[in-house]
């Protein structure tokens, strides 16, 4: 499918490696790969140096982070605290968005639902705008 590569983390259920290979694409839960526990900048440093695109639900910490990244594969936030079942879904639509997308280099997605409805909001980190909505 792609080259994206996902870095799953530990806030996140271990099942989304399995939806993303189901994607066609590779993916890492940072518990499988020995990295709980590991502070948000370490995790940070880890993916932008190694071209993962970061998925994670703690939007403060990895928006601040990463806004301080010139240079970053993307971040992806499922932005509501959902069960398995939702995360699975939300995830699944992140994929889907982005196969139609391209890379999302310097770029942020953030997944959310609203009456059973995801939407898809996109902004630039480090700088600019460019926010926008598709369902």
């Amino acid at each position: 499918m792609g080259d994206l590569r996902f870095l799953i983390d530990e806030c996140l259920s271990t099942t989304l490696v399995s939806v993303a290979a189901e994607a066609g694409y590779e993916a890492r839960h940072v518990v499988r790969a020995g990295m709980g526990g590991w502070a948000d900048w370490t995790l940070t440093r880890y993916a932008v140096d190694r071209d993962f695109v970061l998925v994670t639900n703690n939007a403060r910490d990895f928006r601040a982070l990463y806004g301080r990244e010139p240079l970053h594969a993307g971040l992806v936030i499922l932005i509501p605290a959902v069960n398995l079942n939702g995360q699975r879904r939300l995830f699944r639509a992140a994929l889907d968005e982005l196969a139609g997308l391209g890379e999302p280099v310097n770029r942020v997605m953030e997944v959310d639902i609203t009456d059973g409805r995801i939407t898809f909001a996109f902004y630039e980190l480090p700088g600019g705008g460019n926010v926008g909505e598709a369902s």
